[in-house]
């Protein structure tokens, strides 16, 4: 359990200067010391997008025909469709 925040967070006048004060802290503290986390709401940020990373994946041209038929029977993307099923591949362990 959080206990209670004890230490007041300076005023900053630019990002700069919140970062250096961050980043000069003990990483064995954590931000307790100055936040009652007791008090903190949960958010929902709807516009973010998750970060994607591009990759290059090599195969068959029958196994790309194929799923670009399946993906074209369900109106989507094909690239769409392999990121769905790689997900729910994923899950299923």
């Amino acid at each position: 359990m959080n206990k209670p925040a004890n230490k007041t967070i300076p005023k900053f006048s630019n990002e700069v200067q919140e970062r250096a004060f961050w980043e000069s802290h003990d990483p064995k503290h954590d931000s307790a010391e100055h936040l009652d986390w007791t008090k903190a709401r949960k958010v929902t940020l709807p516009n973010l997008k998750p970060t994607t990373k591009t990759i290059s994946l090599r195969l068959p041209q029958h196994l790309l025909d194929s799923i670009k038929t399946a993906a074209n029977a369900r109106d989507v993307p094909y690239q769409s469709l392999i990121k769905v099923w790689l997900q729910e591949k994923l899950h299923s362990h």
